[in-house]
């Protein structure tokens, strides 16, 4: 069977408008996904050329099939089962800047490069005072964009118009604030001279992003099934989910020279995005926080099947709408919309999540994800979080670590695990027990950073199903606290 290549595939050629930072298959399932269908609706027209940000990677396997792979695209979307498989043709050029220092530095002379995207994982972006030579390939990735950005400088003598749009994907919090402020201290490091550091600063422009599709990666054990499918091999090949976003925090006018809504593509330019890191966290992290407990002691052992299941799916259709949504400072319809396309991604048939995989460290991701949506009802809104208090009463009958006969493998901090051990080894099982045990977890001040006993109703509230779970089944103490 033929390779994918230029071969079999006729591949139009383009200008290399974008420098890309990893090879990794989420940058290929999305970055170059939204380059390809800009270019498709004819609003872009331009090519990337791949930098590989590790002496190990794999931009020799993409330049091999001249840079042509296929994405497999599915999920569920208004209502419908989709998959679409499609051949992406934007990579342009490949770059092993360990072996390659040369043509690496050359790009940076480029009068068509106009991006700098990158996604060198969350450690990726961080400063390392031993990058002290720019004359060989620097370790890190800012002390490569460093030397990149110096050999434009030099070449263009420092011209404003010279200067990129600098947009990092890592999956950290204001990622291009960062990456900017580690360039900055790096520079200061080398005693570069400050003409330099200042056109780093003022001529080059850095964006905060938030960056959302799953992307599973390459289809292993189904590839063989794929190329007969496909007519024809293809060792790059990733899958990724339908849903994407891609929201964007920085200076004005990116939106001209990248102009992804117009190809009809989630991709957002906001002023602030923080509310939409927020809206991530508590809906989509937080809901997912929300159901395990109460799920999994239903018997239910994947996300899809509580979303299916009447009564859990309206409980968690009411956690995000009812108490999650009014916490959120952005418009509603917006809102709504996002929090339907989060219940149609836990409903894609072709992902298996176990909600045992979810239930890593739950206590802290309780903190992080749901207790600021019960903090805001109580004190902000005035409104009693029923749900997500009946998710955390229903997280300490968890963490007995049984679910009917079966042990349940807590996966937590050992200080916690240690904690209901021996809280639950010492529980009695009345009302006064079981609000013994609620107000002690409630009351760990030093994991909260606030005293849960001290917010009207809760210890009152949770401890009371904290009983009903212990004395009842599930679903009946969720019908008889909850009311769903």
């Amino acid at each position: 069977m033929e390779k994918l290549s230029k071969k079999i595939y006729v591949k139009p050629s383009r200008k290399v408008k974008v420098l890309q930072f990893g090879e990794g298959n989420f940058l290929r399932a999305f970055i170059d996904w939204i380059i390809q269908k800009m270019n498709e609706k004819g609003v872009f027209d331009g090519g990337v050329c791949v930098v590989q940000p590790m002496p190990f990677g794999r931009v020799a396997n993409l330049e091999e099939q001249d840079g042509l792979y296929t994405l497999i695209l599915q999920g569920r979307q208004n209502g419908q089962d989709i998959r679409v498989p499609q051949v992406i043709d934007v990579l342009e050029d490949f770059i092993n800047p360990f072996t390659q220092y040369d043509k690496y530095l050359e790009y940076a002379k480029s009068e068509d490069l106009e991006f700098i995207i990158s996604n060198t994982t969350e450690a990726g972006i961080a400063y390392d005072p031993t990058d002290t030579d720019l004359s060989v390939t620097p370790k890190s990735y800012p002390g490569k964009l460093l030397a990149f950005l110096k050999a434009r400088y030099d070449h263009f003598k420092g011209a404003k118009e010279a200067g990129l749009e600098i947009i990092p994907c890592e999956l950290i919090d204001y990622n291009g604030d960062t990456l900017k402020s580690v360039l900055v201290q790096l520079a200061n490091h080398l005693n570069m001279d400050q003409k330099f550091i200042n056109w780093l600063t003022e001529a080059n422009r850095y964006y905060n992003t938030l960056v959302d599709r799953i992307v599973p990666g390459y289809p292993k054990g189904q590839d063989k099934q794929l190329w007969e499918e496909f007519g024809y091999e293809d060792n790059n090949m990733v899958i990724g989910e339908i849903f994407h976003l891609w929201v964007i925090q920085g200076p004005k006018g990116l939106e001209d020279k990248l102009p992804a809504p117009k190809a009809g593509l989630d991709v957002l330019f906001v002023d602030n995005i923080k509310p939409y890191k927020e809206r991530k966290v508590k809906i989509l992290n937080g809901s997912h926080t929300c159901l395990v407990p109460v799920s999994y002691l239903s018997g239910i052992d994947t996300v899809r099947e509580t979303i299916e299941d009447p009564q859990l799916g309206k409980f968690v259709k009411e956690f995000i709408f009812d108490e999650v949504v009014p916490t959120i400072n952005i418009p509603r319809d917006q809102m709504v919309s996002f929090s339907n396309s989060v219940l149609e991604r836990y409903s894609n048939p072709y992902v298996r999540h176990e909600l045992m995989s979810i239930a890593l460290n739950s206590i802290t991701k309780y903190k992080t994800r749901v207790l600021p949506t019960v903090v805001e009802n109580i004190r902000d809104l005035k409104h009693f979080p029923t749900h997500a208090l009946f998710s955390l009463a229903a997280l300490m009958v968890f963490y007995r670590g049984k679910r009917g006969d079966q042990d349940i493998a807590l996966q937590d901090n050992p200080e916690f695990i240690e904690l209901f051990k021996k809280l639950w080894s010492e529980y009695e099982n009345t009302p006064e027990g079981a609000r013994k045990l609620a107000s002690q977890v409630l009351g760990l001040k030093e994991h909260w950073e606030i005293d849960l006993n001290e917010l009207e109703g809760v210890t009152d509230y949770v401890s009371s199903c904290l009983y009903e779970i212990v004395n009842h089944p599930m679903r009946q103490a969720l019908t008889n606290k909850v009311g769903c």
